[in-house]
């Protein structure tokens, strides 16, 4: 897919961002961002692949590249963008430029399936340590291919349930479009750590079981999606509770 196109499509989740309460660093007056080369040319990549696999184990419903990019990228990048605020677009690094094991945040997709919004997010943050939790063998190896032609490193493609995943806990936990909710829902808050967040891209329905089913969370206001009626971000952080 052409890659100005994709830019064009991806203006309106790249725009300034609506305040997150409760959520640090996501309340700058002004960052609208561009995608650098780079990361166009990885996602046009991307697309490619994703059509010709999705004839083959069905990764989405939705088939139209346009819509892929707005729905998927579109959205992931959204959500990336709140979640690594001070990532520079322009280059695809860290503020403070190649990250050390020390800085390198880790990021765990849960149930990742077509890899949204994991690889997006590791397409604008290159410097996490990503790990897809897919426990579909087929998904798991079109996430395999994805990795291997964008030709990004420090990705794990984890191909179990959520509930048996043995790595250590994540930094940031994503959560989109995932079957069982409800049951998954716990599980996922389970696997963030100490001083991270659990985010999520969600209908509004579903807001009322959020609060109801993970409440230790501390979670933002939630974000609406643009070019949807009733998609929201989500994000609740996993504070440590102080010892009175």
């Amino acid at each position: 897919m052409d890659d100005a196109r994709i830019a064009e499509l991806l203006i309106p989740f790249l725009s300034d961002r609506p305040r997150l309460r409760g959520h640090e660093g996501s309340a700058s007056a002004s960052d609208a961002a561009v995608l650098s080369p780079t990361q166009l040319r990885n996602i046009s990549t991307y697309i490619d692949l994703l059509l010709w696999w999705n004839v083959r184990i069905n990764l989405t419903a939705i088939r139209e590249p346009e819509k892929i990019v707005t729905r998927h990228f579109g959205e992931s990048i959204f959500a990336a963008r709140h979640l690594f605020p001070k990532t520079n677009a322009r280059t695809g690094t860290g503020v403070s430029g190649s990250a050390s094991e020390a800085s390198r945040p880790h990021v765990i997709d849960v149930g990742s399936g077509a890899g949204f919004p994991g690889l997006p997010i590791k397409i604008w943050a290159p410097h996490v340590h990503l790990t897809l939790i897919e426990s579909n063998q087929k998904k798991a190896t079109f996430l395999r291919e994805v990795v291997r032609n964008l030709g990004v490193s420090e990705v794990d493609v984890f191909t179990a349930r959520a509930n048996a995943f043995p790595g250590s806990k994540g930094d940031v936990v994503m959560l989109r479009a995932v079957e069982h909710f409800e049951s998954i829902l716990p599980v996922a808050a389970g696997l963030v750590r100490s001083g991270g967040c659990l985010a999520m891209l969600i209908v509004e329905t579903q807001l009322i079981r959020v609060h109801e089913l993970v409440p230790a969370l501390q979670w933002s206001e939630p974000a609406k999606l643009p070019l949807s009626a009733n998609r929201v971000l989500i994000i609740g952080s996993n504070e440590p509770r102080s010892l009175m």
